[in-house]
């Protein structure tokens, strides 16, 4: 089947673009690449799927040409490209444009496809509010202009499948890490610091809060079960996550125990919006997707560490000059 993915270039849609070429589909990414954080990063995934034989296109999808450079025979799209994440820099014009207004692009080009199945929003627990325990059914109460945009693009594609014009589902991710995670997150920042003798910021009172670290292999696991459940999973709303929970503290410590060093931190103003606990409940995705993640943390830890490690850490050379 022909698979369109937005944010290919990105931490989650490149690993998704990855499997889904794995298991025989031919794959389409498309990227803006945004200077949101390291363009090398996007670059050495670009790498990785042109290797297998990925395409992925530089384009904005707030353009209005999109059914120009876009396949025409696509069967479904995965919507991973957002403005991601809480950040003082990132103004609400930032999020709007680019989880909103690039979402209803996407719609606008998905209405004209004749073979489209499905087109599956990649959605996030941030849509939840400060705490992200809840079913589907919980109604959300965002807390961040991250939540609230993410929110809204994905009600605008739900909204075409209650209007029959397409199938269309959302799934709602938590606190994913593993290899190529991006450079600001929680796990790639402490890594760094350990290997780089940084001191790692560390917001007031987030040492306690609670995560549902969920391993990158497992959530692409559930996204890629969508595949020909279209009828099924029409205009469901479906949680990926691990309803195993572990503190800030417990993710720092992992670290610290895989690397076999301490980290210094350095404690910096808390930030408005940052959730307080989340913990996936995932009933609905075990009933519907068969989904069961399985990835201990120290495991994800253990194999983000090596990514890190082979793609960015080169340890000074000691010895005569």
């Amino acid at each position: 089947m022909k698979v369109l993915v937005t944010g290919a270039a990105g931490f989650i849609g490149s690993h998704a673009c990855e499997r889904l070429s794995l298991l025989g589909h031919d794959v389409v990414g498309v990227d803006n690449f945004s200077d949101y954080y390291s363009m090398h990063l996007k670059q050495l995934n670009v790498k990785a799927l042109n290797a297998i034989g990925v395409q992925v296109l530089k384009h904005d999808l707030r353009a209005s040409d999109l059914q120009d450079v876009l396949p025409s025979n696509v069967d479904y799209i995965f919507h991973f490209a957002a403005h991601p994440g809480i950040s003082s820099s990132s103004t609400f014009e930032d999020y709007f444009s680019n989880n909103i207004l690039a979402t209803q692009k996407l719609i606008d080009y998905a209405v004209t496809l004749p073979s489209l199945k499905m087109l599956v929003n990649i959605g996030t627990s941030s849509v939840y509010g400060l705490e992200a325990t809840f079913p589907e059914t919980t109604a959300p109460k965002p807390a961040s202009h991250y939540g609230v945009t993410k929110l809204t693009a994905e009600q605008l594609i739900l909204q075409k499948s209650r209007e029959k014009v397409f199938q269309a589902c959302s799934l709602r991710l938590y606190s994913v890490i593993g290899p190529r995670e991006r450079p600001e997150k929680m796990y790639t920042k402490l890594i760094a610091s350990a290997f780089n003798d940084m001191e790692f910021p560390l917001f007031e009172g987030s040492a306690s809060h609670l995560r549902s670290f969920t391993f990158v292999g497992d959530i692409v696991d559930g996204v890629v079960s969508i595949l020909g459940k279209d009828d099924l999973l029409d205009g469901e709303i479906i949680n990926l996550g691990t309803e195993v929970e572990h503190t800030t503290q417990e993710g720092i410590n992992a670290v610290e125990t895989i690397i076999g060093k301490r980290i210094n931190i350095k404690h910096v103003p808390a930030r408005s919006g940052d959730q307080l606990r989340t913990k996936a409940n995932i009933e609905k995705a075990k009933a519907l997707l068969g989904y069961n993640p399985q990835t201990t943390l120290l495991e994800g830890v253990k194999a983000q560490v090596e990514w890190y490690k082979a793609s960015f850490y080169k340890p000074a050379v000691v010895g005569n000059i």
